[in-house]
Parts: structure tokens; sequence; C-alpha cells
């Protein structure tokens, strides 16, 4: 049988629960259809580059789907009616990619960079500056802005 990549976008007014209700509905149509599901992974509400259908973010779901043509014809009927899917994208694929998606792994590089960083922020430390201890004033830069105000008043004057 083909195998498919298939990603929906659900709306970020409907719960999680929603969403997962909703991946449970097409799988048991491609279930019944004599297909499977491989494999699906969640990506969480994610902020989309311009507004669809007046949402700014949306539920990301992803589905490996191993079936023939027309349980995919089905699905994506379905999510046409759906109100609750903005978008779908299915491809074709020759091989269904082993283990989590590109975006998984970049959730769990960003999480275990974060853990590496700890109470850090963002900078991280900064032992290589030394103390800067108390620096004198910069008189010339005090007695140009003095000149200056001056040579605006005279300036004024004239």
């Amino acid at each position: 049988m083909p195998l498919y990549e298939h990603v929906y976008l659900a709306r970020q007014d409907a719960s999680t629960q929603q969403v997962e209700e909703l991946t449970g509905q097409l799988k048991g149509v491609i279930e019944g259809l004599g297909g499977s599901v491989k494999k699906t992974e969640y990506w969480g509400v994610k902020t989309l580059s311009y507004r669809l259908r007046k949402n700014r973010k949306a539920h990301f779901t992803l589905m490996d789907i191993d079936a023939l043509p027309p349980a995919i014809n089905e699905i994506e009927r379905l999510e046409r009616l759906n109100e609750d899917v903005l978008r779908y994208l299915t491809i074709r694929v020759d091989a269904l990619e082993e283990g989590p998606s590109a975006m998984m792994r970049r959730a769990e590089r960003d999480r275990d960079r974060d853990e590496r960083r700890g109470d850090r922020g963002d900078r991280g430390d900064r032992g290589d500056r030394g103390d800067r201890g108390d620096r004198p004033r910069d008189r010339d830069r005090d007695r140009r802005g003095r000149e200056d105000a001056d040579d605006t008043d005279s300036a004024v004057e004239d």
C-alpha cells in the first residue's frame, strides 16, 4: 500500500481533547477502509505565519498513514466538512520516517538546551569579563557637553 504523511491544522479555539478526538475519528475511517495509521504526533499550538479564517494560532497534528488512495480521499473530504480544520496537507512518501519527526526533535533539542542553561538566563555566565570596579567619570565628555551648550547659547544671542 502507498505511504503518506498527513498534517492538519485545527482552530486554536478547539481544545486538545477535541483535536485528539478528531485524530481518533480520522484514524477510525482509515482503518475502516483497510489502511493503518503507523504514527500520530501532536505538535501543539503554534503561531501561524498569517491569519487563516481569523485564526493566528492552530493545533498541528501529523499522521503517518499506510492506506489506499480512497481512504486518503475520504479523510480529506471529512476535513473539508469539519469547521475546526483550517488546513490539511497529504504527501505521498517512499518510506515513513522512523522515530520522532523533525518538529519533535526540535522541541526536544530546545528543551535540552534550556535544561543545560539552568537559571542563568539567555546570556549565560559572564565570568570572563571580570570586575569593572568604579570607573572614573569621563571629564572630557562633560566639558564637551558644556562647550556645545555655550556655543548654542552664543548663537542664540547673535
